[in-house]
């Protein structure tokens, strides 16, 4: 008994030692730092992979429309403070179809800040290379979706790649006239449509009518946000996944007033009349959608309630 109890007393006093260290073991492990912002999920037998090319903080003045108690009431109730500027993802996806890779969307360029243009560098991170991509789709042609189609040289990045946007979209963006008449503010945003456009040259591919754009992705006219707004639905069996872009820049207050438009949209008007049809066609078929301004990863469902939506962010996928 008394061996056993001086064993036993010892087995404790190493305990606390051991218990006692601890803590000083973890704390002398670094800081993991930075990390590369990324999802991949399975769509049928294609793989699509989110990846983060930043954030941007906006300036609530965009809803020049919306009424400031409501938008304070749904930002509190969002846990976000209602006097802060609205905090927006920038995302993009790589679709993996085992024999070609498609990008959508590319984000921007460094001069817009320095919480942006990731995307290059975690590309490389997921052992993705530039000289892999076979398609660039674009969803439209503003700065933050388009800007980094091109290096610092104005040079195509993606050397191989075809660069494909809706006809309707190039038009606008390079018509001279237009940019003539836009406001000083905007021009930076036709230079850089049009710098991407003349760095892929022939490489370029317009398209028209609604179809499938490469197997196994089919373009969706979502016209109001610019001119050639399009979303692209990513299908593969029983499977689909709708990338519809600029949709939503706010989740936390579109879902709700999906009549709450943007100072950016080209036609505001008609932006809201779009969100509301597609926010219908999704709940109506429960489609698996992504966005390129909805919270990282982006993915989830879009439910119908009795006055508004509500957006229900997709589970992580475990058997993935």
């Amino acid at each position: 008994m008394h061996n056993t109890r001086r064993k036993f007393l010892g087995l404790a006093a190493s305990a606390a030692l051991f218990a006692g260290s601890s803590p000083l073991a973890i704390a002398r492990a670094p800081l993991a730092g930075a990390v590369t912002p990324s999802y991949r999920l399975k769509i049928g037998e294609l793989e699509v992979t989110a990846l983060a090319d930043g954030y941007i903080d906006l300036d609530q003045a965009i809803f020049a429309s919306a009424d400031k108690s409501e938008m304070s009431k749904l930002l509190e109730g969002a846990f976000l403070k209602s006097d802060a500027p609205l905090r927006t993802s920038i995302n993009a996806f790589v679709v993996n179809t085992g024999k070609q890779l498609i990008l959508i969307d590319c984000g921007t360029v460094q001069a817009f800040g320095p919480t942006l243009a990731k995307l290059p560098e975690r590309l490389e991170a997921q052992g993705f290379m530039p000289e892999q991509f076979e398609a660039v789709l674009l969803t439209h042609m503003h700065p933050d979706h388009v800007g980094a189609a091109t290096n610092k040289e104005g040079v195509a990045r993606f050397t191989k790649a075809e660069l494909v946007v809706s006809e309707t979209e190039w038009k606008f963006w390079s018509d001279e006239s237009i940019a003539a008449k836009a406001p000083k503010e905007a021009q930076p945003f036709f230079k850089f449509a049009t710098d991407a456009g003349k760095a892929y040259g022939k490489a370029m591919r317009l398209f028209g009518k609604d179809g499938e754009i490469v197997p196994g992705i089919t373009s969706v006219g979502l016209p109001g946000h610019t001119p050639g707004h399009t979303g692209f639905i990513v299908a593969s069996g029983n499977e689909s996944l709708l990338i519809w872009g600029d949709i939503v820049h706010s989740p936390a207050l579109q879902f709700t007033h999906p009549e709450w438009s943007i100072t950016f949209d080209v036609d505001q008007a008609q932006a809201a009349a779009t969100r509301k049809t597609i926010f219908d066609r999704a709940a109506a078929d429960k489609l698996l959608v992504a966005g390129m301004h909805l919270d990282f990863p982006g993915f989830g469902h879009v439910a119908r309630g009795a006055s508004a939506y509500d957006f229900i962010p997709a589970p992580w996928r475990l058997d993935q």
